[in-house]
C-alpha cells in the first residue's frame, strides 16, 4: 500500500466526523500535503477557518504518529483549497465545470499551450474549455494537462475614465493609514 493510500485511510474518518471532505492529498519531498474542504465542496470561500485547519492538523498528526505509515521524517501541511483551486484529478475537474479555468498543456500537445476560459465538460478522458476571448471550444486530454487551476474573478473592471480622480486620491490616503485592529472571536 502506498503512503498516499495509507494516509487517505487514516484521514477519511477524521474528516467525516468533522463534516469535511478530502480535496487533495500529495506526498513528495518529505512533505505530506492534505487539502480539505467542507462536505459538498460548494461552501462559500473561507468556510474552513484556521481553527478547523488547526484541529485537523492536531487530530491527523496524532493519528499519523500512532499508525506511523510514513517512513522517516516528513512535514505535515493541512490547508483548504482556496479560491483558485489546483485541478489535478478528474474529480477536481468535474467539480469545477462551469467555472473559469486556466490550463497549461505539456509541450507537444495539439493547439496552443494555454487554455483560459469556462470549463464546459469533464469526463474520464479529458476536459472541454471554451476560450474566454474567442468562444472557441478546445478538447484537452488529461495526459496533455501540465497544470490547471480555477480562476477567481475579482469583480468588475473599473469604468473607463474613472481612474485618477479625487476619490482615487482619497482611497490612496485611506490605504496608507494604519490598519484597523482585528479582533478574532
Amino acid at each position: 500500500m502506498s503512503v498516499v493510500d495509507a494516509v487517505e485511510r487514516l484521514v477519511a474518518p477524521i474528516l467525516r466526523d468533522l463534516d469535511l471532505e478530502l480535496y487533495d492529498l500529495d506526498f513528495g519531498g518529505g512533505k505530506l500535503s492534505v487539502t480539505v474542504e467542507r462536505a459538498g465542496g460548494d461552501a462559500p470561500a473561507g468556510a474552513i477557518d484556521l481553527d478547523t485547519i488547526a484541529l485537523v492538523t492536531r487530530l491527523l498528526g496524532r493519528e499519523l504518529d500512532h499508525a506511523d505509515p510514513i517512513p522517516g521524517r516528513y512535514h505535515l501541511e493541512v490547508s483548504s483549497p482556496g479560491l483558485e483551486r489546483t485541478l489535478r484529478t478528474p474529480a477536481h475537474f468535474r467539480r469545477a465545470v462551469g467555472e473559469s479555468v486556466a490550463v497549461r498543456t505539456v509541450g507537444g500537445a495539439e493547439d496552443q499551450r494555454r487554455a483560459n476560459g469556462e470549463l464546459l465538460a469533464a469526463d474520464d478522458d479529458g476536459i472541454t474549455v471554451r476560450d474566454g476571448d474567442t468562444g472557441r471550444e478546445q478538447r484537452i486530454a488529461y495526459t496533455d494537462v501540465e497544470r490547471a487551476r480555477t480562476v477567481f474573478a475579482w469583480g468588475p473592471a473599473p469604468k473607463p475614465g474613472k481612474a485618477g480622480g479625487r476619490n482615487t486620491r482619497r482611497a490612496r490616503r485611506e490605504d496608507a493609514a494604519e490598519p484597523a485592529e482585528v479582533k478574532h472571536t
